[in-house]
């Protein structure tokens, strides 16, 4: 490329960067509007428009909020670089056609309507719009915040805790609408809303429970496939003729001795008795031998499943990891979907619950559990058990397990709901 082309692009991409703000701004506000449409039928993302939980409300917020904030700033630019490209018409005659507008002529229609439609989309939310924000509140909703023009002494309304809490409960003023909307024979809204929930929580079912299978199913298969390829590099590495490892660690080895004494008593016992026929110290040496080369066979290959392991369930924890980076949205529906099957339940359904899990794994009888665990994952990974870790661990994980699991009854389920809290209590007592 020479220094000529170089010039003419540069000048092509200064020229052209209004139209490449204006697009992108526009693109933003067809992406805020595609999320009005699927989950808040058109209306404003707010909480008074769709029958999400509060985390995918928040979720579908911050999507806003990005979206906002680059309208905000592609808008800014598409105003200065306006102000900064000249108008002659040499320039006019370059910029008659881009990729952004390939006729020159519609190009001003084209622009109002973009424009027009930024402004209806972004008119839609109030000003000050952050990440500190809680909710994104509608202008045209019942909600609308006043600007000072609207105001007859010109001052800015400031929200008193009495106008947060009012003076009947918000939820008993939402009942009473629900029930004039049900028993309203004029109204036709009222089972258009039913079938429009019941759809949505369809599909944040079908949302949850299919992610929840891609949890499970995706790390699984990865684990296998990466067990499969990476057995001829264990092969190669570990186990050469150089080292002719049976063992991956010493345990393995003493239970293979043992298994080893086990089998030469029980020849000699089968034969004091009179079970089985005298054999000669050649014949028991021999039938030794075999079990032994048994026995280092089965050993060989537990220690190369050991090393297997390993790989494997990084390259499975990168899997799962991934899953999660990617799917933020099926996140939040999947927090809101169990949110409603546990703040669902009965509070003594809640109460069996959480004895039945503190029983389990900080009760009495746990450590016996933790044991079997630790015992579990020391022998998939290859590694000697170690009694003074298992002792350790026993005496500190679950005490933690415990302070959390009150902590949350203190801090969250005696304020979400704190029936359950005085049934569990006295079910535990």
């Amino acid at each position: 490329m020479n220094l000529s082309t170089f010039i003419k692009k540069a000048r092509r991409w200064f020229y052209d960067t209004p139209d490449r703000a204006l697009e992108q701004a526009y693109r933003a506000a067809l992406n805020i509007q595609a999320i009005e449409l699927e989950h808040f039928g058109g209306k404003p993302v707010s909480g008074h428009n769709a029958d999400y939980s509060d985390s995918v409300i928040r979720y579908f917020q911050g999507e806003v909020r990005k979206q906002l904030k680059i309208i905000e700033v592609r808008l800014r630019e598409f105003r200065s670089f306006n102000t900064v490209v000249p108008v002659s018409e040499e320039t006019i005659q370059k910029k008659a056609s881009n990729i952004y507008y390939p006729d020159a002529a519609d190009k001003p229609t084209l622009i109002i309507e973009k424009l027009r439609f930024i402004d209806e989309i972004t008119g839609r939310y109030g000003r000050g719009l952050s990440k500190q924000s809680v909710a994104l509140v509608p202008l045209n909703g019942p909600e609308a915040p006043q600007t000072n023009g609207d105001r007859p002494d010109n001052k800015p309304k400031v929200e008193t805790v009495s106008d947060k809490t009012g003076l009947v409960p918000r939820s008993i003023m939402r009942t009473f609408s629900r029930i004039q909307r049900e028993i309203d024979p004029k109204s036709n809204e009222a089972e258009a809303e039913v079938v429009t929930k019941f759809r949505r929580s369809r599909n944040k079912t079908a949302v949850s429970i299919r992610f929840l299978l891609t949890l499970v199913i995706v790390p699984l298969l990865v684990h296998q496939l990466a067990k499969i390829a990476i057995t001829p590099f264990v092969e190669e590495h570990f186990f050469t003729e150089a080292s002719p490892a049976l063992f991956v660690n010493s345990d393995l080895e003493n239970e293979a001795f043992e298994e080893l004494e086990h089998y030469r008593a029980t020849l000699e016992m089968r034969q004091l008795v009179g079970l089985a026929p005298a054999l000669t110290e050649a014949e028991i040496t021999e039938k030794i031998q075999e079990k032994a080369t048994e026995i280092a066979q089965d050993y060989r290959a537990e220690s190369y499943n050991a090393y297997e392991n390993i790989f494997s369930d990084i390259f499975s924890f990168f899997a799962f990891v991934g899953i999660l980076l990617i799917s933020k949205r099926e996140i939040a529906m999947l927090k809101g979907f169990l949110d409603e099957i546990v703040y669902g339940l009965s509070d003594s359904a809640k109460a069996f619950l959480i004895i039945l899990f503190t029983d389990i794994f900080v009760g009495y009888h746990s450590p016996h559990g933790w044991e079997i665990i630790l015992e579990n994952v020391a022998k998939h990974f290859g590694i000697a058990e170690s009694r003074d870790f298992n002792f350790l661990f026993i005496a500190t994980f679950p005490v933690i397990l415990d302070t959390v699991l009150k902590y949350w009854i203190f801090r969250y389920l005696n304020r979400i709901s704190p029936s359950a809290v005085a049934t569990y209590r006295n079910m535990n007592e």
